[in-house]
């Protein structure tokens, strides 16, 4: 899938939320990179990972950042423009242009969710991983990505619209298996669930709450019904009883 027009703003919204700062400083720790290291972000959209990713590893490392949207990855050029140890490629995550064992570490952020052949794109990392080194990811638990507030009947609709955005709802469910077949063990999860309770220009509920009515719309479902969702949510908050809830999981490990 890609991010282009709108959809690409609104995921650099959602990038630069708190959650997406909270989970890019999860994803960092868990690469434990090292000055001199290589290392490839797949799926890098607009480029914050792969900003800290190319800082991590110095003048003397290398960063590589992959994305099949021009559009993300001129909005990624822009953010790394000062960095000169950084390299973008335009493709798609079965196909990468690296040599064999060449990086020290590969991240993925919410990308294979996007991604119908899972095992294609895991066989290729693992292909470019260094024995022992580390993949990490994120993906959602897509059953717990939810806005509360509104009316039930109401909310269910737009919410039974948006599971045609991806491809795998529960990924992290299975994603151990498949890491496994291909020869990353030493698997470990970790929960970045969270929890909001307004929508600000920091908080992801309200770039969720514009992808959502979107993508109904996008979908069939009529825009008077979208528009009402999104009243009832705005009320829901002025009364203290909106909320919204994602699950996002980091899953990590090591190649054989």
């Amino acid at each position: 899938m890609k991010f282009e027009g709108s959809a690409s703003v609104l995921q650099q919204k959602m990038a630069g939320s708190s959650a997406g700062v909270a989970r890019r400083l999860a994803v960092m720790s868990a690469l434990n990179l090292q000055v001199g290291n290589t290392a490839l972000d797949v799926g890098c959209g607009a480029g914050h990972l792969i900003e800290d990713i190319g800082l991590a590893v110095g003048d003397s490392g290398k960063a590589f950042g992959l994305d099949p949207s021009e559009t993300q990855l001129e909005a990624a050029r822009v953010r790394c423009d000062a960095l000169r140890n950084v390299e973008f490629l335009c493709g798609m995550a079965n196909n990468i242009g690296l040599a064999n064992e060449s990086c020290d570490a590969i991240a993925s952020i919410q990308t294979l969710d996007y991604i119908d052949d899972v095992d294609a794109a895991l066989a290729e990392v693992a292909r470019l991983l260094k024995p022992k080194s580390n993949f990490v990811n994120v993906s959602v638990l897509w059953d717990n990505f939810k806005f509360h507030g509104a009316d039930d009947k109401l909310n269910n609709i737009i919410h039974e619209a948006f599971k045609a955005h991806c491809y795998h709802q529960m990924l992290p469910m299975e994603l151990p298996g498949r890491l496994a077949k291909h020869g990353i063990g030493n698997i470990r999860t970790e929960s970045l669930a969270f929890v909001m309770t307004q929508r600000h220009e920091n908080s992801p509920a309200t770039y969720a709450e514009m992808v959502l009515a979107n993508f109904a719309i996008s979908q069939g479902v009529e825009e008077e019904k979208v528009q009402q969702w999104r009243f009832q949510l705005e009320q829901a908050e002025k009364e203290g009883r909106f909320g919204f809830t994602s699950f996002p999981v980091l899953t990590m490990g090591n190649k054989f």
